[in-house]
């Protein structure tokens, strides 16, 4: 027979109440005491049940019997009495079928969310926004049922509070309105509360047990919390002939004191010091009629123990502020924290890397155990990333949030897609995810076609959907050459992968966008989509909401889809299956409650990540809450609080934080304050520290010289646009870099419509002036409406810039008819032209060429901003009109041939008060010295380094190189000021 000591009673009927201290691993404990107590009897273990708060905790405490048994056993049933805060149901060995019959089943939690969406929505609120409040109102709700507060108190508690502010009044009124009809809306339904049924439950099996006590042994492990029908059914198991209760952490007598332990709370006057990490346990003992005193030591030790003066330590920093007083009369031995160490990193990022170095240097020591725990899933994410470049898969237990999974990026890929009209960032962002093409070679030419088009869709956004699209790429200037026809072969094959996208109805309900959304997903990507934890996930979420009565009725406008998915999916976790490093985890705290290992990184130290900051009751106010007896909105501190105590029962603690987050400096938790003022200073590693930023720090650094390079003549270009002359002599690198590199700036995808994107939409304008109105100045205007017009122009634009063209245009207008008045005429019109000129060949496009009545020709550019200063030609900058004019001396734009008489520049900007004015560049020395100054300027640039080995310099002269395309490629920080 099995030693049965374990249930010892001094006599019967009374409780029986164990603690495995926080220096002890509980779960690990828990099984070595009652592998110890049972002899390893496997019938005597196997009968037995063991009450847990969670599934999460029932996976703990298997892996915990795996490792204390060393062979393999017959466990007891492990039994979660289910978590109404993560969704989690009670236990079916606890739900009797025979109660079918009497106690309904649960609402499920989607079902029920868009339900309460529905009623929150009747005020007017947007479907993204009632969801949010829905979810808000079920946790108000269940905090309500999980402390059986009658819904009747609730006008009394307002009664109470007569100053309450107007906007608490409001929202207390319509809780107590859908309050009221929320039982008839569930019974209607055949359904009730999840939190209600949990507490039925809970009391039915109670009574039961009280009544005929179930066979075998039962204890409840790791159960803190402190509700109503939780303490019920805890109160029955302890009074069990064959049952127990243990607890995790609770302070002794000789760790907190009585005073200490009656300040707690709570009473009548106050609802106490939530805050506490013993608070929740106190409160759970006086529900259950159990003094402190009564409550024994376990008897199983497990692994992953730490010195018991440690356990005492970090007991007295938790102490209440009132009592923090006894820091100074503390010996050493009850202050010291051995084996606790601290790391401050300068960011999130060397913090990570931090952790990480830590945990690999710990799984050196074979057999040894390491966790990082956190509830920072950020600071976790950038951890297992950094371990992967050891080839270290870390067992991630917390999961990821479907939202960040692929499968659910998918999703909202589609659906951003979907509202934006195919705007080009969302609809590339979906074409390039993952998931979509296919695999390997068909995946590649899929990329293939999508950076075809990724580069087509460069600049200002095109015309909505899929026919805006069309209009784009059919209007792609056709000098573009073999690019054009690669884009629009490869907008071809893309569009009909994507017919599909253009269907959205605005209005329509969320079960139909669920709908559309799952057809294609899986018309982009098959069935690869819903494979996977993550896949299945999505898919269950799409069809729940397809299949929803709420689902199906719930409108949505174009906005709502996008936050109201990624809200559904960030509350979904998504597991990977087991598989990972056996000995690095990576834990939230839900999942570290109830277990160590021998290296316990605590991560993430700072104040609003542990402890979180408290989530608001929209629906509530504190002192109505006050009134019913609902916990305090910190309550949850004292649970991280509890947490953080657990933790530090590890045999090696590292505490870590960043003094800043991606904004601004970060506070340390109040848990690492206290932890610092009651030892005077924690153990820094600082050689983890030095090691975290040095690890990728280069160990010599020299700054980039000036670069200059000289390639051989023979790879120097024989060409040269007569606009690159500038850029030639004032930045000979970046000439290089375009002319012999072929390196050019892509424009950013859904661009601004700015100031180069403007001068080629009045180039375009003149253009068609010219070759379909003659320049007619009374056309003038019409065509500049026409461009204004186009649905591709933002409407802000439009409004802003319309009217100053518009008077500019008419300025131009005016110009021309007077020009006509003098005899003189356009001739040409955006021509390009060519000559070969001291052995290089010379090209450019010239905006305009009128005849004037001496029949010399005048050269014009168009400038939607301000014309060249006097000072930059004279300089030797600015002299592309003197290069077109050398180019129509030579013919090189075919029958127009001759000398220039002029040149003009035509400006549509401000001067003098008024938009438009002409400049003519040769005003001072006449048109043939400045044509002459331009062909010298050319030839000894062209000497130099067209046809010599002159070094291509970086910023030459930089107040005439204002163009920054190449200055991350030169380094420019790096020289620039130095030589």
């Amino acid at each position: 027979m099995p030693d049965l000591g374990l249930f010892d009673r001094r006599q019967a009927g009374d409780p029986l109440v164990y603690s495995i201290p926080a220096h002890r691993s509980f779960s690990d404990a828990l099984a070595t005491g009652l592998l110890a107590a049972f002899g390893r009897d496997p019938l005597a273990l196997a009968k037995g049940r063991i009450l847990l708060p969670n599934n999460r905790a029932v996976r703990t405490v298997t892996d915990a019997f795996v490792r204390a048994s060393g062979t393999g056993l017959v466990l007891p049933r492990l039994i979660a009495i289910g978590d109404p805060e993560i969704q989690d149901r009670i236990g079916g060995a606890l739900d009797p079928l025979e109660l079918a019959n009497t106690i309904p089943p649960a609402i499920d939690p989607l079902s029920r969310q868009l339900l309460l969406a529905r009623l929150v929505r009747e005020k007017g609120e947007s479907a993204a926004e009632a969801m949010n409040l829905a979810a808000e109102l079920g946790r108000t709700m269940d905090a309500l049922a999980v402390e059986e507060v009658p819904v009747e108190r609730l006008a009394g508690a307002v009664a109470e509070h007569g100053d309450l502010a107007s906007h608490w009044l409001q929202s207390i009124e319509r809780f107590r309105a859908i309050l009221d009809r929320w039982p008839a809306i569930l019974a209607e339904r055949g359904f009730i509360d999840l939190t209600e049924r949990r507490s039925l439950l809970l009391h039915s099996l109670a009574k039961r047990w009280a009544a005929t006590p179930p066979e075998g042994f039962t204890i409840a492990a790791g159960i803190a919390t402190s509700a109503p029908a939780v303490a019920v059914l805890l109160s029955a198991v302890s009074r069990m002939a064959n049952g127990a209760l243990v607890l995790p952490a609770l302070a002794s007598a000789h760790e907190m004191t009585p005073d200490e332990w009656a300040a707690l709370g709570p009473d009548d006057q106050k609802r106490g010091e939530e805050t506490h990490p013993q608070f929740h346990l106190k409160k759970l003992l006086d529900r259950i009629g159990v003094g402190r005193d009564e409550v024994r030591d376990w008897r199983g030790g497990g692994r992953a123990a730490s010195p018991a003066a440690r356990g005492r330590a970090v007991i007295h920093a938790m102490a209440s502020p009132r009592f923090t007083d006894k820091w100074m009369d503390l010996p050493p031995r009850e202050r010291r924290l051995t084996g606790i160490r601290v790391a401050e990193l300068p960011d999130p990022a060397s913090e990570a890397q931090a952790i990480a170095i830590a945990l690999r240097e710990a799984i050196e020591t074979p057999g040894r155990t390491a966790a990082l725990v956190t509830p920072d899933r950020n600071l976790a994410s950038r951890v297992s990333g950094h371990l992967q470049r050891w080839g270290i898969e870390a067992d991630d237990s917390a999961g990821l949030p479907l939202s960040k999974t692929p499968a659910g990026t998918l999703v909202l890929a589609v659906a951003a897609a979907l509202v934006e009209d195919l705007a080009p960032v969302p609809l590339l962002a979906l074409l390039k995810h993952p998931l979509v093409g296919g695999e390997d070679g068909a995946r590649q030419e899929w990329l293939e076609q999508v950076r075809q088009l990724d580069m087509a869709l460069r600049g200002p956004r095109p015309g909505a959907g899929i026919t805006g699209i069309d209009r784009h790429i059919a209007q792609m200037d056709e000098r573009r050459g073999a690019n054009v026809l690669r884009a629009r072969a490869a907008w071809a094959l893309i569009r009909e992968r994507i017919a599909s996208l253009q269907d959205l109805s605005l209005g329509s309900t969320l079960a139909d966008h669920a709908a559309q959304i799952a057809g294609i997903v899986s018309d982009l990507s098959g069935a690869s989509a819903w494979a996977g934890p993550d896949g299945r996930a999505a898919a269950e979420l799409l069809a729940s909401l397809q299949e929803s009565a709420d689902g199906r009725v719930m409108r949505l406008e174009q906005g709502d889809t996008v936050p109201l998915l990624r809200k559904l999916m960030d509350s979904i976790p998504v597991r990977r299956p087991y598989g990972g490093h056996p000995r690095i985890f990576i834990w939230g705290l839900l999942e570290a409650r109830l277990q160590q290992a021998d290296l316990m990184v605590l991560g993430g130290m700072n104040e609003g990540v542990w402890p979180a900051l408290p989530s608001p009751d929209p629906w509530l106010a504190p002192q109505i809450r006050r009134s019913l007896g609902l916990p305090g909105l910190d309550f949850r501190t004292g649970l991280s609080a509890h947490d953080f105590m657990s933790a530090l029962g590890a045999p090696q603690v590292l505490l870590t934080r960043a003094r800043r987050d991606g904004r601004s400096p970060t506070v340390a938790s109040r848990l690492w304050l206290r932890l610092q003022a009651m030892t005077g200073g924690m153990t820094r590693d600082q050689r983890l520290e030095r090691f975290a930023l040095s690890l990728d720090r280069s160990e010599k650094t020299e700054p980039a010289k000036r670069p200059a390079p000289v390639p051989p003549v023979a790879d120097r270009p024989r060409q040269i646009a007569v606009t690159d002359l500038d850029r030639l002599n004032a930045d000979p690198f970046a000439f290089y870099a375009k002319a012999i590199l072929r390196l050019r700036k892509n424009e950013p995808i859904d661009a601004e419509q700015h100031a180069a994107w403007k001068g080629t939409a009045i180039h375009k304008v003149f253009e068609l002036w010219f070759k379909e109105d003659s320049c007619d100045p009374a056309k003038l205007a019409d065509r500049a409406k026409a461009m204004l017009g186009d649905a591709a122009i933002h409407p802000m634009l439009r409004a802003l810039w319309g009217p100053r063209l518009m008077e500019a245009v008419e300025w131009v207008a005016e110009e021309m008819e007077e020009d006509r008045e003098k005899g003189r005429r356009p001739i040409l019109a955006e021509t390009r032209g060519e000559a070969e000129i001291g052995g290089v060949r010379l090209y450019g496009v010239v905006d305009r060429i009128d005849q004037l009545p001496d029949g010399k020709l005048a050269i014009v550019d168009y400038k939607t901003g301000q014309a060249p200063k006097p000072k930059a030609v004279a300089e030797g900058f600015a002299l592309q009109l003197g290069l077109l004019s050398l180019i129509a001396r030579e013919g090189g734009f075919g029958d127009v041939k001759g000398e220039a008489g002029v040149h003009e520049y035509w400006s549509l900007a401000k001067k003098d008060g008024s938009l438009g004015y002409r400049r003519s560049p040769d005003a001072d020395e006449g048109s043939e010295a400045f044509v002459e100054r331009a062909y010298a300027q050319f030839e000894v640039a062209a000497q130099k380094w067209l046809l010599g080995l002159e070094p291509f310099h970086a910023k030459l002269h930089p107040a005439y190189a204002p163009y920054e395309d190449y200055d991350q490629l030169m380094r420019l920080e790096e020289w620039y000021g130095r030589e």
